[in-house]
């Protein structure tokens, strides 16, 4: 059949439409096609910026994320908290220095350790405005009036697809930093905010959900990080602090991590995003030992550098010799008494003549090798800038305290009492409460109606780490920095 020029115009003109439908289809396909987000995340840095204070250090830290944002499209670099406070370099700058060194990585986003405010709120603050990232604190508000001096979600757009993150701190900042560093300021349930923050950013329209916070597990009193993934949905990633652990746990359909401590990891987290929603989820921790190879950055080396000089000469300071290993690590101290922590309370008691000396396991933060003293070694053991108190406890409180103090046990906790100028037993295997079978002050027992004056630092004293029993009473005496001591 012979077809006239304008049949044949039509034939061509539906062929050109029907290819042009089809090349879109593929077209649509391929730009429906997966992609992946990488998120990079530490946790409870305490300051070891510096490789010498153990850790890969930020210079090899930095050339990690160097390297890792070359090969991925996509990256979100995270702190979850616990950042700012911690080493002498860091402390004397009070966490300036560390600031400075974050914005030079160029994180993405940070939530606050409890340990991060412990230069004070009013510091916390300046910190927040010094940083080039957001500090995020969804559920840190005034008591005042409910309002919060930090943001409380940030959103980043990627081609594609938006992020959601939010942060949280832990309940505990309000006796696990000197409680006079948060006075007016109340920490919300993060279970209900991460509720309310969910909800928000899906009203946003983001795609994926990241919950940045600082609550940790093992130790933990309060709401645990795990808690938040069992009673929220919604979100898909928690990246969490606060206990020092190495997290991979898929709860629900949410991914909760946790990188350890002191940047001997970096943990890396890979999603892939089909349609706007996570199709996959796979963590892992980059370990300090597999970057042997790997150059620290110049730029950080350099920093680190001015860092260290500023308080080299007070750290190379010598104080004195000890003959044997004092025992500062984190797992003994806060399972048990060692001998660092017989040597701080013995000289606790001696300086100011109480009956009694109470430290907390959790403030002992390092151990002290055999030989030389220097100020720096003492500085690292005991970071915090914690001055002596007095107070006149009763026998009833004492027994109080010394069942609080090892509640928890074999957990590790901040709170296990270090003690000098009397003796104590307890039994695990009886309940909470009720654990604490013999008390000796002075080799006597203890009454529980006497009164006793007792020593410890002001933390505790003003009911930190969860001592209630110790707030609210006048000091008798006040010493010096803990570190003098």
């Amino acid at each position: 059949m012979r077809l006239s020029n304008k049949r044949i115009f039509s034939l061509m003109l539906s062929l050109v439409l029907v290819l042009g439908l089809v090349f879109g289809t593929w077209s649509t396909v391929f730009a429906e096609e997966a992609v992946t987000l990488t998120i990079v995340h530490v946790n409870d840095v305490h300051g070891r910026a510096n490789a010498k204070d153990g850790g890969m250090g930020y210079g090899k830290f930095k050339a990690l994320v160097d390297q890792l944002r070359a090969e991925k499209e996509n990256l979100l670099l995270l702190d979850a908290g616990d950042a700012f406070h911690g080493t002498l370099d860091i402390n004397m700058s009070e966490g300036e220095a560390m600031i400075q060194l974050m914005n030079l990585l160029e994180f993405d986003a940070m939530t606050p350790g409890n340990h991060d405010f412990n230069y004070g709120y009013e510091r916390l603050l300046e910190l927040r405005d010094m940083a080039k990232f957001p500090i995020l604190g969804s559920n840190i508000v005034k008591e005042a009036d409910g309002t919060s001096d930090f943001e409380a979600y940030t959103i980043v757009e990627f081609e594609g697809f938006k992020v959601g993150i939010f942060g949280l701190t832990t309940e505990e900042t309000k006796y696990k930093s000197h409680p006079k560093n948060t006075e007016g300021i109340k920490f919300e349930s993060p279970v209900e905010v991460a509720k309310e923050m969910v909800k928000e950013l899906k009203e946003k329209e983001v795609d994926i959900i990241i919950a940045l916070v600082h609550l940790g597990i093992e130790g933990t009193t309060e709401t645990t990080s795990k808690a938040v993934a069992e009673n929220v949905e919604g979100i898909d990633i928690i990246v969490d602090g606060h206990s020092h652990e190495e997290l991979n746990l898929l709860i629900g359909d949410t991914l909760l991590v946790q990188a350890g401590s002191y940047l001997e990891n970096v943990g890396v987290v890979e999603l892939e995003i089909k349609d706007g929603k996570v199709a996959n989820k796979e963590a892992k921790l980059v370990k300090m030992d597999e970057l042997e190879e790997l150059t620290p950055v110049a730029e950080i080396e350099e920093e680190l550098v001015k860092i260290e000089e500023k308080g080299q000469l007070v750290r190379a300071t010598v104080v004195g010799t000890t003959k044997v290993d004092l025992d500062g690590e984190r797992a003994n101290v806060r399972t048990g008494e060692t001998n660092l922590g017989n040597l701080i309370t013995d000289a606790m008691r001696k300086s100011t003549g109480a009956d009694i000396a109470f430290t907390n396991g959790g403030g002992i933060r390092a151990s002290i090798p055999a030989g030389e003293v220097k100020i720096g070694d003492i500085l690292t053991s005991f970071p915090f800038t914690n001055t002596l108190a007095v107070i006149e406890v009763t026998g009833e409180e004492i027994l109080a305290a010394l069942e609080h103090g090892v509640d928890l046990y074999p957990e590790q906790a901040g709170h296990f009492p270090h003690v000098s100028g009397m003796t104590y037993k307890f039994d695990p295997n009886k309940a909470v409460g009720e654990r604490i079978v013999e008390v000796l002050v002075g080799g006597q027992p203890l009454v529980l109606d006497k009164k006793y004056t007792l020593v410890t630092n002001d933390f505790m004293a003003s009911g930190g780490d969860g001592y209630t029993m110790f707030a609210n009473k006048p000091f008798i005496a006040e010493g010096a920095l803990l570190s003098d001591v």
